[in-house]
């Protein structure tokens, strides 16, 4: 196999595009190592210790993958043809390392949409962890085909210490745990789809129904269960090649770090002439409960055996031989027997490596030539993964249409075909997806790089130069002269500007990238240095340097015509100034890109903000005249999707005042650059950042100071939101009204102009979680009811197309920072019929509670509700689902405007939208410390109103001053109501995941218990030392819990940390000892051992508020004044 770089694509179908994916340390880095030695990129002796696209200074110190690298390699692999025998062939393979911690997992779900398939890692030794989870489930839903690694294999041998027999054992209950995780998904998905079929085949028979009823066949067809015909039948889906089996070549065994791998192919190759069985035959047998016989030299299984201790096939032959090589080589060092081993092979190793005293470079040398890694996963990702047109095939049909769920899905217009079919043609359509945006120096494009001259060159420079000098000896002397001292530098600069592409010299390219970088924002402040480059998948066509394409942004709607006001917003034209392979940390200039190929493209700063779809309709670009051409090749591939949850926020200023300029224009930068990252002004003008956990906001704080920003930044303490609820507790005061009940406040606004009663309940918990679970449902209907009454689209965006605007606008549609979003139950059409089984479950007062509800809090969708419980009048009319399908049939309803036509038409004012006002302030920021409450109900019980009195006021032109005032009692009255029960605080929690060996394991206990954290599930890895702890851990606790937990274990342990919902602290914030016992204990305030206290006092001194704490302590302790 010889290999040399990529500069550009070959044929399509010669094709790879693959990611790495795994947990965190279980050797990704180090793989990609090994292939770029095999690509001489690197020394293959620094494979696994370089860690060549860990690019980053903060990787390199932590020894983990912050950011996802892609590099594109050539390899010429010789394949058998039975007509030419072994021919040569090239493939590309574009690889892209991703990270393994949490953290950085939206890294992953940018990365696996541009791939095909991906290289699942797993180390043999800490087994299925969460993140090796969470990654065969990404794969899963991108339909990535995947090829599992089993790395670390040496880790048997030299650690545990296992016999062959053993180590088979280990790694076939492996192998079972992957496969359970992969039933598992094709589980859930078939279920899903068994469900979806019957409600399709219900609703398909009504309409039949109905459609027969008019000629009075009805009666004689009810039955119609028989009469369907083939198509509608259920069409089960095989799950036979969705699993992991070595004999099918999707399993490689492996050792990065010594650089060895294989697959059983390998042996079967190796032993089928010397034990005279067919390759195939053999490959199919050589992994399983197979074993040979040694009479009749015959293979035979485990119902053969009659009691006789054989080893399987894959233990006599293949582990056997590995664990042989390891004893002489590091085990037991024996010269003589290495010495035997490479002869025995026909191995190329010299013999002052032979004598070298260094064991781990020596078994390097002879296991990589051996079995060689490289050539291992390069033949397993040409024989596994499909190439660009097979796999799109596949995958694209399902991104343009997720919610068909046919098992094919052809074509519909020429767009789509291209799509399918990869078509790379001049007159295909251009599609690329831009999964993320970075940003690299202006100096270290290869255009602004001075390029080294070649010998020809220098010999025509030279020529040049003499011809020059000739040509000014022949005239007069004195014009000689000057003529001698201007020549050099014209031949300078004539020789510079042959130096750059396409004529342009490198400071033309440098005041190019200037005005690219001047054009990101509006007042210039981004430093010329800064380039924005998209890192991009073609899906179809050929895309060229100078082209000039459409940008389609994620909230792009393709079925709406692009100068629809809807999508005026999020289409823009960007014009290709740049193309560039990417070779881990170097850009390699192309002159253009065929479908099937990762790629870098330059020109979309200020145009893209993180992801986008590029579309033109040809290679030749988008005409200088877009608004007379067609529209039939814009599409849209985006939508970003998070794996982590953004929980944890920090607020930054500049140092220097002076630079807050600077800063803002950084941040935007830094947002762009990371797909995961969040950053907004707060009311009070805080910039904030929001990040996925504490290691990301580190690495996200470096970027900003060292490179975007540029300046000295001043970071707040971390900022975790909490949530605010009450409940019902046997020791609360009595209630603040007498004669009603618990959590009644009647309150007035104005002068008693208008009075109401608002009762405060807990939420039954069944309830509860219905609503939370189907926030996304909820936001769905509301969103339905106001795009239906507003034909004119989005009309909340700036004026000014921004991307600050953009994602702000993201933020407002996913609700409250810190909001868990699950997948809903129900559908919108089935959201009220379902809440309303929910309501008659949890019986009482709450059975017709349903129809009854007024609005969801805070922010219209939240774990808190406003019922209309007036007994006179007309409830129904505020019902929220009255007016949802009100708004859905007859335009927008909204309640300021029925308000207005109220007070014109009669004599009394509606007052119903300022109480709903009033209600979404409350449960935005509660009592305790103004953050947002959950799990709370609001009984509207009566509002009476002084009609004469408010109509001298609007007479008065003081109609504001009243509704002002009403909308803040009713605040405070809910707020009141809350306070009358038990109050709460709920804390942000993190599910930890720690592998630790049993020497460690009381350490980690105490690490844990010391952050207020508990320990859910212990369960020791099966034939291993190491245990796997599960436990519990408050957000706010976490900080530098990493840290601690790898300096009190002396790294031995390192916990994976993910955000999993809200729990309740059951402690009373405003509880103090009242009993003698009590007294004795705690003390007079109780402060140190009321723990929620504390935080609810650190987040109002946060805030500026109110906190009541002894500013005095320990006065009983006399003081003279001498002293």
């Amino acid at each position: 196999m010889s290999l040399n770089n990529a500069t550009e694509a070959p044929d399509p179908e010669n094709v790879r595009i693959i990611t790495t994916l795994g947990h965190v340390d279980h050797g990704k880095t180090t793989l990609m190592d090994t292939l770029l030695a095999a690509n001489n990129i690197i020394s293959s002796r620094m494979a696994g210790k370089l860690r060549y696209l860990d690019s980053r200074e903060d990787e390199q110190e932590r020894g983990i993958t912050m950011e996802s690298s892609a590099v594109s390699l050539k390899f010429h692999v010789g394949e058998r043809n039975p007509a030419e025998g072994r021919s040569p062939k090239t493939y590309i393979i574009n690889m892209i390392d991703t990270p393994g911690h949490v953290d950085f997992s939206s890294e992953v779900s940018t990365s696996s949409r541009l791939c095909d398939g991906a290289l699942v890692l797993v180390d043999v030794v800490e087994g299925v962890c969460t993140q090796t989870i969470t990654v065969l489930r990404q794969a899963w839903q991108d339909n990535l085909r995947p090829i599992l690694i089993l790395n670390k294999s040496d880790r048997l041998i030299t650690e545990l210490k296992l016999a062959p027999i053993e180590a088979y054992h280990h790694l076939s209950r492996l192998i079972e745990q992957v496969n359970a995780v992969m039933g598992s998904f094709f589980a859930g998905e078939r279920m899903a789809d068994d469900q979806r079929w019957h409600e399709e085949r219900e609703r398909r028979l009504a309409a039949k129904k109905d459609a027969l009823a008019d000629a009075g066949e009805a009666a004689a067809d009810a039955n119609l269960g028989g009469s369907e015909s083939a198509d509608d039948a259920f069409q089960e889906k095989d799950d036979e090649d969705i699993y992991f089996a070595p004999e099918r070549g999707n399993v490689v065994f492996a050792s990065a770090l010594d650089g060895w791998g294989f697959r059983v192919g390998k042996f079967a190759q190796l032993y089928s002439a010397k034990l005279g069985f067919k390759e195939a035959t053999l490959r199919r047998v050589l992994w399983g409960d197979f074993y040979l016989d040694p009479k009749t030299k015959r293979v035979v299984s485990y119902k053969h055996l009659r009691g006789r201790a054989l080893k399987p096939l894959f233990v006599q032959f293949v582990l056997e031989n590995l664990w042989a090589v390891y004893d002489a080589v590091i085990m037991n060092p024996n010269p003589d027997k290495v010495s035997k081993i490479v002869s025995t092979l026909n191995l190329k190793i010299l013999p002052r490596d032979l004598r070298s005293k260094d064991g781990r470079s020596l078994l390097s040398l002879i296991l990589s030539q051996w079995l060689s890694l490289s050539t291992c996963i390069i033949q397993a990702a040409i024989d596994v993964v499909p190439s660009p047109p097979a796999a799109q095939a596949v995958r694209v049909p399902k991104m343009l249409h997720p919610d068909s769920y046919e098992l094919s899905i052809k074509p519909r217009n020429k767009l789509e075909a291209d799509l399918y079919a990869s078509n790379s043609a001049p007159e295909a359509a251009v599609v690329a997806y831009v999964s993320r945006m970075f940003v690299v120096e202006a100096k270290d494009l290869p255009e602004n790089k001075k390029k080294p001259l070649t010998a020809e060159e220098l010999r025509a420079k030279g020529r040049q130069a003499r011809e020059a000098a000739a040509a000014a000896a022949a005239e007069e002397a004195p014009v000689l002269a000057a003529e001698a001292s201007d020549a050099p530098p014209a031949e300078a600069t004539t020789g510079a500007a042959t130096e750059t592409e396409n004529g342009a010299s490198a400071e033309t390219a440098t005041n190019e990238d200037t005005d690219g970088a001047a054009a990101a924002t509006p007042d210039g402040l981004l430093q010329a240095s800064d380039i924005l480059i998209g890192f991009a998948r073609l899906y179809s066509g050929t895309l060229e340097v100078g082209a000039t394409v459409h940008c389609c942004l994620p909230k792009y709607n393709a079925a709406l015509p692009r100068d629809h006001p809807a999508n005026v917003e999020h289409i823009t034209r960007a014009t290709v100034e740049g193309l560039y392979t990417m070779m881990g940390k170097e850009l390699i200039p192309v002159q253009r890109v065929r479908a099937g190929n990762t790629f870098a493209v330059k020109g979309l700063m200020g145009k893209v903000w993180r992801n986008a779809t590029l579309c033109a309709p040809g290679a030749a670009g988008v005409g200088a005249t877009g608004g007379e051409e067609a529209e039939d090749y814009l599409i849209n591939l985006g939508g970003a999707n998070r794996l982590a949850s953004s929980i944890v926020r920090i607020a930054v200023e500049p140092v220097v005042p002076a630079d807050m300029s600077k800063l803002v224009a950084g941040l935007k930068l830094l947002a762009q650059a990371d797909p995961c990252l969040e950053t907004f002004q707060q009311q009070t003008g805080e910039h904030v950042i929001v990040g996925a956990g504490e290691l990301h906001l580190e690495r996200c704080l470096r970027d900003l100071r060292d490179r975007f920003a540029r300046v000295e930044i001043q970071a707040s303490k971390p900022i975790v939101p909490f949530r605010e609820t009450a409940v019902k507790a046997p020791d609360m005061a009595p209630p603040k009204t007498p004669g009603a009940p618990r959590g009644t406040i009647r309150g007035a606004a104005s002068q008693n102009l208008v009075s109401f009663t608002i009762r405060a309940a807990p939420l039954p918990q069944v309830i509860l979680d219905f609503i939370l679970q189907n926030l996304t449902t909820l936001r769905q209907l509301q969103q339905q009811s106001k795009s239906d009454g507003k034909p004119d689209g989005e009309t909340e965006h700036e004026p000014d197309v921004d991307a600050p605007s953009v994602e702000a606008a993201e933020v407002k549609a996913q609700g409250l920072a810190g909001d868990v979003l699950f997948t809903p139950s129900v559908k919108p059409a089935q959201f009220w019929s379902a809440l309303e089984e929910k309501c008659k479950a949890a019986g009482g007062e709450w059975s017709d509670v349903a129809k009854r509800i007024w609005a969801f809090g805070p922010q219209g969708a939240g774990g808190c509700i406003l019922v209309d419980a007036r007994k006179e009048g007309a409830p129904l009319s505020n019902s929220l689902q009255t007016r949802l399908q009100r708004g859905k049939n007859s335009g927008p309803t909204s309640n300021g405007a029925d308000s207005q036509d109220a007070a014109s038409s009669s004599s009394s004012f509606d007052f119903s939208n300022h109480i709903e006002t009033g209600f979404q302030l409350a449960t935005f920021q509660g009592p305790l410390c103004a953050e947002p409450v959950e799990g709370m109900a609001y009984f509207v019980e009566s509002v009476v109103e002084d009609d004469e009195g408010v109509q001298k006021e609007i007479l008065q032109n003081r109609l504001s001053q009243v509704t002002g005032s009403v909308i803040s009692a009713v605040r405070d009255a809910c707020r009141n109501g809350l306070l009358d029960w038990s109050p709460r605080l709920m804390l942000a929690m993190y599910s930890c995941d720690i592998q630790a060996s049993t020497d460690v394991l009381g350490k980690v206990y105490s690490v844990v218990a010391k952050r207020r954290g508990r320990i859910v599930a212990e369960e020791i890895k099966e034939g291993t030392s190491f245990f796997t702890v599960s436990a519990l851990l408050p957000v706010v606790e976490s900080f530098g819990f990493a840290l601690d937990i790898r300096k009190r274990t002396s790294g031995a342990a390192s916990p994976q940390l993910i955000f999993s919902g809200y729990e309740m602290l059951d402690q009373d914030p405003f509880w103090v000892p009242t009993t003698e016992e009590e007294l004795e204990d705690h003390g007079e305030k109780a402060d140190r051992s009321n723990v929620a206290k504390a935080y609810m006092d650190g987040v109002r001194e946060r805030k500026g508020m109110f906190v009541d704490r002894k500013i005095v302590e320990f006065a009983e302790k006399q003081r003279t004044l001498k002293r």
